[in-house]
């Protein structure tokens, strides 16, 4: 991407406004946490926007700096306290990080008296400028918009896996919300690249249930790792059971065994940046179509905190392909969303 793109898509993404600060954030290898080429690529990546957002804050008169730390090692694992000290000073940050800060960064954005508003860039890869950041960005916020109202409009959904797995997902007493490339309001969080409608399940916790009931949610999801398709099994929102044979499926006993948050299922997710491609990078993956995540619910509308988020993708190209998706409408009646494994855009208007 030309500095003279970049520039366009920062302005119409971020909107910078004389005066405010702007900050990069940037993780490094240390210690027992190796660097790969594709991290050093991101870094490269981070002085290449830095650099060009730098000239064009000179010029409009916003000042531009560069925060590097060390990694923390895990997605979602809460960042150092003098990295969040200066974030809140700071009027938009734009974390291109390996591990996601998003823990740390969706609770200064959403505080009552915050200045700042957040862009988390997680193993972005300098080949997305080709690809989901060349979107166009109105026609991505008509997409995101429609999918926030349907599934608004929807109190459960029923998926259908090219394994013949099905699950189906509760969507009762949550608010869905959308996300299409948007970031120049104080308060607001977004993943970039953008483009997705999502909803998190109702989890039925100890508050809610003697009034609704406990969660519907129940089924299979399927989850291939190497070659193996390991299968979680769902009730009441819950990964109750694994089932497979491999290392991979005792190591995923282990970790819903040792903390009860991550059975939690997080989130209904359908992505709809049409320039998003499949490469099995999480961050441009989910803006294809569907993905399904457990673990952290609290940032998304629902009500489980965690100190995991994951996301599974589910669309066309993806080593399991969640074929068919059917919303089922307050009405009663269904909506047939995802078919063969692709977002009936020609639904979204």
């Amino acid at each position: 991407m030309r500095p003279d793109e970049r520039i366009k898509l920062f302005k119409c993404v971020f909107s910078p406004k004389p005066g405010e600060n702007i900050l990069f954030l940037v993780d490094n290898p240390h210690d027992g946490i190796g660097d790969s080429a594709a991290w050093k690529e991101r870094r490269e990546m981070a002085q290449e926007w830095y650099t060009t957002i730098k000239a064009m804050g000179a010029e409009k008169e916003f000042s531009v700096f560069i925060l590097e730390y060390d990694a923390t090692g895990q997605h979602s694992a809460p960042i150092p306290k003098e990295v969040i000290d200066v974030v809140r000073k700071s009027n938009l940050v734009i974390a291109m990080t390996e591990f996601s800060a998003t823990s740390s960064l969706v609770p200064i954005c959403l505080a009552k008296e915050s200045i700042t508003r957040c862009a988390s860039m997680p193993m972005v890869e300098r080949r997305m400028e080709e690809t989901a950041f060349k979107a166009d960005y109105a026609k991505v916020r008509v997409y995101a918009v429609a999918i926030e109202h349907m599934l608004n409009n929807a109190i459960a959904a029923e998926v259908i896996f090219s394994t013949g797995d099905v699950l189906y997902i509760d969507l009762r007493n949550r608010v869905a919300k959308s996300e299409f490339g948007d970031c120049s309001i104080k308060g607001q969080f977004i993943n970039f690249p953008s483009g997705e409608g999502w909803k998190a399940p109702y989890e039925s916790t100890s508050e809610e249930s003697h009034k609704f009931g406990k969660s519907k949610t129940k089924g299979i999801l399927p989850v291939k790792y190497g070659e193996e398709i390991i299968k979680y099994i769902i009730k009441n929102n819950r990964i109750v059971e694994v089932i497979g044979n491999s290392r991979k499926a005792k190591e995923m006993r282990i970790f819903f065994a040792e903390n009860d948050t991550h059975r939690n299922i997080a989130e209904l997710g359908i992505g709809c940046n049409p320039k998003a491609v499949i490469t099995g990078n999480i961050l441009e993956d989910e803006k294809v179509g569907l993905h399904i995540a457990y673990g952290m619910s609290s940032h998304l509308g629902g009500k489980v905190k965690s100190d995991v988020h994951q996301d599974i993708c589910y669309s066309k190209g993806c080593p399991v392909e969640g074929t068919t998706l059917n919303l089922v409408n307050s009405d009663g009646s269904k909506t047939e969303l995802i078919r063969d494994a692709m977002l009936r855009y020609n639904l979204l208007k």
